[in-house]
Formats: C-alpha cells, sequence, structure tokens
C-alpha cells in the first residue's frame, strides 16, 4: 500500500524528533536560543556606541516567540519595552512596526493590529510578514474575504512559503475544506528545518487537530504524540491530547492531561475545559470548584480585549444555568469581532434563551463561511430543527455524530434525529448539567 502523506511526516517527525531522555540535561528552546543571542548582541553593540536597533527588534522578535512556547503572556510585556526603545531610535522602522503588530495580535488586540498591518501593507505592499500578519488579523475579525485576498497573494508572491502554507490551510479549515487544509499543513512541516522544534510541534498539534476533526481519531493520537517528541509537555499539544482521549472514551486520561495542560498554560478559557473535563470523569464536586475558580478569572478579565468570554458565554449556557446573562456576554462579544466561533457562540446564546429566529439567522452567517467544524454543526442541526428547517437540520446533525460522535451534545443529536423531540429537550438539559 502506498503511504499516505501523513504517514511520511509522522515517519519523518518521529526521525528527526531530539531524544529527550530523563537524565539529559533540557536543551534551550529556539526561542531562548534566540533571546540569548540577540541579548548578547546588543550588549556588543552598546559597548561598541553601534546601531543596535535591530539587535533589538530581533530580542522582541524571540521574546513573542517565547510567549507561544510557553503561553506566558508577560513575555509580549517585555517584547513592547524593548520595541519601545527601538522605536525612539527610528519611529518608522519597518521591522520594528511590525513586530509590534505581531505583539498585539498575541495580545488579541485584534482591531489594533489590523488597522496597522493594513497601513504597513500600503507602504510595502509586497512584504510577506506584513500580509501574513493582515491575514491573521483579518480572521480572528471574521473578514474572510479579506484574509483569502491577503494569503493568496502572500501565495503568489513566493509560492510554497511556510507562513503562506499555514495560513491557507487555516482558511481552507474554515472554508470547510479540511483534508486540504491538512495537505498544505502536512507541506509547511515537511519545509519547516529541523531545528525549529517548537515550529514543527505547534504544525504537528494543529494537524492532529485537523484530523480529529475529520474523526480520524487515531491519527490525531499519532500525529500529537510527534509534537509531544518534538517539544515535550508542549501545553497546545497537551491541549490536543485532551481532546484526544475524550474521543476515545478515556476520560481519566483525558483529565490528566487536561490538568497538565492547565499547569503549563494557566489562564481562565483553559479552566474551562478543566471543569469539563472533570464532568465527563464523573468527579463533579470537583467540576464545581473549577468552573467557580474558572468563572471567577474569566469575569476579571471579561473587559479586556484578551478574555475568555466565549467560555464564559458557554458556562453560563451549558452547565450555570444563566441564559440572560450569557445572552448579554454574547452579544458585546460579537459586536468586537464576527469570526465564525464568536458567532456560533452568539447563535447558541439565542438559541438557548428562546430567539430562534434570530438564532437561525446567525447561524447561517456562520454557515455561509463553509465550515464543517462539528461543534458548530450540532448548534446548526439543533437550532435548524427548532425552526421547522427538517432537512437542513438532520443533514448538519448527522455530518456532527460522523465527525464527533463522542460530542457533549451526540446524545441531543441522536434523539433529534429519531424524532423524538420530548425527548430530545430531556437529554439537551442533562448535557447542560455539571
Amino acid at each position: 500500500m502506498k503511504p499516505t502523506l501523513t504517514t511520511l511526516v509522522l515517519c519523518l517527525a518521529c526521525a528527526l524528533a531530539p531524544v529527550h531522555a530523563k537524565d539529559t540535561p533540557t536543551m534551550d528552546t529556539p526561542a531562548e536560543r534566540a533571546i540569548k543571542a540577540a541579548e548578547a548582541r546588543i550588549a556588543t553593540l552598546t559597548a561598541a556606541g553601534a546601531p543596535r536597533i535591530d539587535a533589538l527588534e530581533g530580542l522582541a522578535l524571540a521574546l513573542t516567540r517565547r510567549a507561544r512556547e510557553t503561553s506566558d503572556t508577560d513575555y509580549y510585556d517585555r517584547a513592547l519595552a524593548v520595541l519601545d526603545q527601538a522605536q525612539k531610535i527610528d519611529p518608522e522602522h519597518r521591522n520594528v512596526q511590525r513586530t509590534r503588530i505581531w505583539v498585539w495580535l498575541g495580545q488579541h488586540e485584534f482591531a489594533r493590529a489590523f488597522d496597522a498591518a493594513l497601513a504597513l501593507h500600503m507602504r510595502n505592499p509586497d512584504d510577506l510578514m506584513t500580509l501574513a500578519l493582515l491575514t491573521d488579523a483579518s480572521v480572528e475579525l471574521g473578514r474572510y474575504d479579506d484574509a483569502e485576498r491577503y494569503a493568496q497573494w502572500l501565495l503568489d508572491l513566493r509560492p510554497g512559503n511556510v507562513v503562506g502554507l499555514t495560513r491557507a490551510a487555516y482558511l481552507r479549515e474554515l472554508f470547510g475544506d479540511v483534508d486540504g487544509a491538512i495537505e498544505l499543513m502536512e507541506q509547511a512541516y515537511l519545509r519547516t528545518p529541523g531545528a525549529e522544534t517548537e515550529d514543527r510541534a505547534w504544525l504537528l498539534t494543529h494537524l492532529a487537530h485537523l484530523q480529529l476533526s475529520a474523526g480520524r481519531v487515531d491519527q490525531s493520537d499519532a500525529l500529537v504524540q510527534a509534537a509531544l517528541r518534538e517539544f515535550p509537555d508542549y501545553h497546545y499539544a497537551l491541549a490536543q491530547l485532551s481532546d484526544i482521549r475524550h474521543a476515545q472514551g478515556r476520560h481519566d486520561d483525558a483529565l490528566a492531561a487536561r490538568q497538565a495542560h492547565v499547569r503549563a498554560s494557566p489562564h481562565p478559557e483553559n479552566g474551562y475545559r478543566l471543569g469539563e473535563a472533570f464532568v465527563r470523569a464523573g468527579r463533579t464536586v470537583e467540576a464545581k470548584a473549577a468552573f467557580a475558580a474558572f468563572e471567577r478569572a474569566a469575569l476579571a478579565e471579561a473587559d479586556g480585549v484578551d478574555n475568555a468570554n466565549r467560555e464564559l458565554t458557554l458556562y453560563w449556557l451549558d452547565h450555570a444555568g444563566q441564559p440572560a446573562r450569557a445572552l448579554q456576554l454574547a452579544q458585546r462579544e460579537a459586536q468586537r469581532r464576527k469570526d465564525v466561533h464568536t458567532l456560533d457562540t452568539l447563535a447558541w446564546a439565542q438559541y438557548r434563551n428562546g430567539l430562534f429566529s434570530d438564532a437561525s439567522a446567525t447561524m447561517a452567517r456562520v454557515l455561509s463561511v463553509g465550515t464543517r467544524d462539528p461543534g458548530v454543526l450540532y448548534h446548526a442541526g439543533l437550532i435548524a430543527r427548532r425552526t421547522g428547517a427538517a432537512t437542513a437540520a438532520r443533514e448538519h446533525l448527522q455530518q456532527a455524530l460522523a465527525r464527533a460522535p463522542w460530542h457533549d451534545l451526540a446524545a441531543s443529536a441522536r434523539e433529534a434525529l429519531a424524532d423524538r423531540p420530548a425527548s430530545a429537550r430531556a437529554a439537551l438539559a442533562r448535557a447542560a448539567q455539571p
């Protein structure tokens, strides 16, 4: 049998991943090495009285990479402080401006990042990284036509470049072409140097996500294991591992992976997923405590741009029985960004508040993008069924069940497909309980 490209990717990952024996000192990560090199260069240039703006920009960029490696947002603040120093030397330095936009994206300042990237793009229309940043900001704001245009421009300028491939892959996923997204992400992985272990782990983790969303659990599992060999204890990979164990029905293992994920990345949105993992493992007391801690942390940042408002909305809808409060929060967040996940959350809040026509209209906007995300399809199917669109409801729910039969709403979907309205409502009510 001819090996698939995914199989080849896994073989390469296994062959090239570094060995991490317990008695071997941990090597510096790519970002740590870049930080040390930039700091040494700055010291040398300062002692010589030479210009150091490029070295400062290099340090800021390395700090943003470290933020992704660790999920520690303090690195973004450090990067901004370094960029402020650089900007005093040259306010118009293109790389400094570009790295600042990268930091803003990391801090979820999406509108601010888009405006700054667009201004920079107007001055340098063929700069690859500016086009990549414009694509990212457009995606987060739900400006998918713009994102597609910038991503295509990026690939036209330099076919096969990694930043273009990854962004095109993400758009293909959003537009419903998961297998096309996998193909592009695999190409990006094969073009990424072996020394860039975090980049490679990120690519393998996203490939695992894509395979899982297509219902291919075993392939997803193998990919995430390869990611953890590339970059041990990687927070993104641990999150994906928890999702995979949930799909396998291994709820205790899913909980353990989620606990490791939260230790590595203790952000409020991850606390919500921890609460869900406790629920699935049948540990209701711990679930209640985890949800309470999540709610406190999420409320503390709810007015900021880097928030857990989508997760807080879902918690109030599906676990806390506060639909009116959830709807207000979902509406507020949807005013700021109109990506498919934010609008899907709004549609679900409208549905749970009995605003079925509004929910249907909002979900139509989500589905118009083309997404085949199983969670979205479950919501779409139940909304369509409640508004009398029986054919659409059946199509959405059947697709969702085929892709993710392990989903928390699967029981509600099966009941709905069996045309037992009262049972479906009961199942949905059960799904909302911790």
